[in-house]
């Protein structure tokens, strides 16, 4: 295939250097979309999904606006270092915002992991049972602590996103 192409570039290399007529350049007309169709990145709901509490936990909020998972951030778990254990809630526990959801256990201290938000537990992450320090290694992706139904998703509203988390942890650290 390699020597194929080759035999090709320069006859396209000649083709693409060749000066056209300007009469023989048809002009791009802009495409118009009906009102509304296009949506612009920056209006997405998705690039909000992830918000943050003052208390270092992280909540995603699941396409599907029911479900969210739910754990600590990396500086959460930079600061505790390496994890050691992580208790993980039961499948049907009903929680309210800001009560214990789960526990992480390191060689320097222990800590409550608490909910953004009301909700029922679906399930914990059970990768974390047999690997606790795998939270260390993802702790904002892979290595969630649980996930829940989420009561209300308008109580991440009050959550913070990722520029007033990191305002806040400057703010903690001075």
């Amino acid at each position: 295939m390699s020597a194929l192409a080759s035999s090709f570039r320069p006859v396209a290399s000649r083709f693409l250097a060749q000066k056209l007529p300007l009469s023989a350049v048809r002009r791009a007309t802009p495409v118009s979309f009906p009102r509304g169709s296009v949506r612009s990145f920056s209006q997405s709901p998705f690039w909000q999904l992830k918000k943050y509490t003052e208390s270092h936990e992280w909540i995603e909020l699941a396409d599907n606006g029911k479900t969210a998972k739910i754990g600590i951030t990396a500086y959460a778990a930079h600061s505790l270092g390496d994890v050691v254990y992580v208790e993980l809630p039961s499948e049907g526990l009903e929680v309210s915002a800001n009560e214990p959801v789960g526990a992480v256990e390191s060689v320097k201290s222990a800590s409550d992991v608490l909910s953004p938000v009301a909700g029922t537990v679906v399930r914990g992450n059970a990768i974390l049972e047999d690997k606790a320090k795998f939270i260390n290694e993802s702790p904002e992706a892979e290595a969630w602590i649980a996930e829940i139904e989420v009561a209300d998703a308008a109580e991440l509203d009050s959550l913070l996103d990722e520029a007033a988390y990191k305002a806040h942890i400057e703010a903690e650290d001075h």
